[in-house]
């Protein structure tokens, strides 16, 4: 019988906190589903806890491919998804019992396209509520603030999966850093049906090491940004790049101001994002981002770095 729902996990590195997520996407109170566990050819024992969790529980279906990055592990499955709607979860989070069935209800109340939630943010300290800003469901007014109402990931959003054959949209392999970005503006792109549930159900742990971004070079993140606006460039028309690039641009300078590490770019921070200033100030994010980039561009990228650092 062909599941309502698909729930995609990529896995890689996941041992140490790869139940905890499993175990919560099994205890939903929605029955008709499906979860697919990717193993992107993980060196540890993620792939060997995906396939006892198969074996007790047909719902679960693994899939073990070698080492391609989180893009092509999420592509894999969605090759294989069979539900009506997809909605993809990290390994290193969890969920809500009632996740799935708040949402589909939501999705058949509305014939809705795609169904957005709020989400938790889940530190080693606190956990914090935030609020997806959706004032007007229309998906080309969510394009051109995507980046401020709308936060870009995928594990928000149940998606009808025969949106991405209709409109075309897959995830690029090789771009590790802001593919389900990527995937949610080319979705918002096209005349898709939104729709909204005010709950958090979705569980974003920004504590465990091997997914934090503060690990990964600066070089590395920053060249995924250039990447991730050359191919969003190539994907969408002039008008609507036009309209989100401004956002792309505060979200590499964010990179560029918060990683840790050696950090070439801070030296020719003005000057690179000199073009873009102004635009980049009037984006509607936190009073601390704005304290932040107000310092960057009128006193000094280096004092704006320090106070990221010493303040969060």
């Amino acid at each position: 019988m062909t599941p309502v729902i698909s729930i995609i996990v990529a896995v890689y590195k996941a041992e140490s906190c790869l139940r905890r997520c499993v175990d919560s996407l099994l205890a939903q109170t929605f029955q008709d589903y499906e979860i697919l566990l990717v193993d992107d050819g993980s060196p540890d024992r993620s792939g060997e806890i995906c396939d006892e969790y198969a074996r007790k529980d047909n719902r679960v279906r693994v899939f073990h491919k070698e080492n391609g990055g989180v893009a092509s592990a999420r592509q894999c499955g969605m090759n294989n998804a069979r539900g009506e709607y997809v909605i993809h979860a990290d390994p290193d989070d969890w969920v809500e019992p009632n996740m799935l069935e708040e949402l589909y209800g939501k999705a058949k109340e509305e014939n809705a396209d795609m169904i957005i939630c709020d989400v938790w943010r889940d530190t080693s300290k606190k956990s914090t509520y935030v609020k997806q800003r959706l004032f007007i469901l229309e998906h080309c007014v969510m394009l051109k603030d995507v980046f401020q109402q709308l936060h870009g990931s995928c594990w928000n959003k149940l998606v009808k999966r025969a949106c991405y054959s209709k409109y075309d949209v897959n995830f690029p392999e090789g771009l590790s850093y802001g593919e389900d970005t990527y995937v949610s503006v080319c979705l918002l792109a096209h005349p898709i049906k939104m729709a909204y549930v005010p709950k958090a159900f979705y569980h974003y742990v920004q504590n465990v090491n091997y997914s934090s971004l503060t690990r990964r070079p600066v070089k590395i993140l920053v060249e995924q940004c250039e990447k991730l606006c050359d191919l969003l460039r190539c994907k969408l028309s002039e008008n609507q790049f036009k309209e989100i690039y401004p956002a792309l641009r505060y979200r590499q300078a964010c990179v560029i101001l918060t990683s840790a590490g050696e950090n070439p770019y801070i030296v020719t921070f003005k000057k690179d994002f000199e073009g873009v200033r102004k635009a980049i100030l009037h984006q509607n994010f936190s009073f601390k981002r704005k304290t932040l980039f107000w310092i960057a561009f009128y006193i000094s990228p280096y004092i704006a770095h320090f106070f990221y650092t010493f303040c969060r």
